[in-house]
């Protein structure tokens, strides 16, 4: 079986703006795995290629997080059909199209979809109360995320239009017993909406932990909490840190042992 991961750069061989798509995506895909937000080979983020209405670059299914490069990710279309991939005997995950495709069908105002199992994630997926909104990270989501209840490995065409009608017009949804999904506009917006999300989960389940009297804001200070961390309210979600992210990784790249992400 051929399972390389040495892939020749295409740079050369794609538009500059798909090019751009990909070098972000692949830099979401290495900060995921910095954050400590992956789950070994398994989940997916996408994104759409600038100026295509379904075509979706997404991961090889086979790499770990911190292997994957701009050349590396697959072109595909929002059912899943594959339009290019490296010569790798790798392939795609059916669940990447299923959940990922029908956001982005359904949402053309989204670039970027990222899908996580995280140990805070899905503990907080498993609660019946959801997100609790214990910390001024996690009431960002108040009144702006949505919830989907397991139907099983998301490999069933039908859920799909559930998926999308639970999701709506958010940027974050926590799926029941499984995960957390977050999208947006941008790679960056995309990523930092999942790392905020993820953030407030840690700090749920650690405050629940310690066994003690929660403290939770009055719901006029929730809802004016909220409206100010919009995008649209100050500025778009992760446009100020992607620059010194991209540094970051810029800087691990030259010891990680691994090719540099914007190759």
């Amino acid at each position: 079986m051929n399972y390389t991961t040495e892939f020749k750069s295409i740079r050369a061989e794609v538009s500059a703006e798909e090019w751009q798509a990909r070098v972000d995506l692949a830099a979401c895909y290495r900060l995921v795995d910095k954050y400590a937000m992956t789950d070994l080979i398994y989940n997916h983020i996408t994104a759409r290629i600038p100026g295509s209405e379904d075509h979706l670059l997404i991961n090889l299914y086979g790499m770990l997080y911190k292997e994957i490069t701009a050349s590396s990710l697959a072109k595909i279309d929002v059912e899943g059909a594959v339009i290019w991939k490296p010569d790798t005997d790798y392939g795609i995950n059916k669940s990447g199209y299923v959940i990922h495709g029908a956001i982005h069908k359904a949402r053309p105002d989204v670039a970027c979809v990222l899908h996580t199992h995280t140990r805070a994630g899905i503990a907080v997926s498993a609660m019946k109360c959801g997100l609790l909104p214990l910390s001024q990270t996690a009431i960002r989501f108040v009144g702006h995320i949505g919830y989907h209840d397991y139907e099983g490995p998301a490999v069933d065409l039908d859920e799909r239009e559930r998926i999308v009608a639970d999701l709506g017009p958010h940027d974050a949804l926590i799926m029941r017993n499984h995960g957390l999904l977050t999208c947006g506009a941008t790679v960056q917006q995309a990523f930092n909406t999942m790392y905020q999300l993820e953030q407030s989960c840690r700090s749920q389940v650690d405050a629940m932990a310690a066994r003690s009297e929660l403290v939770m804001p009055g719901e006029n200070v929730l809802a004016h909490t909220a409206h100010l961390y919009q995008p649209g309210t100050r500025r778009p979600y992760g446009v100020l840190e992607w620059p010194a992210m991209l540094r970051l990784l810029d800087a691990e790249d030259r010891h990680s042992g691994y090719p540099p992400y914007c190759h």
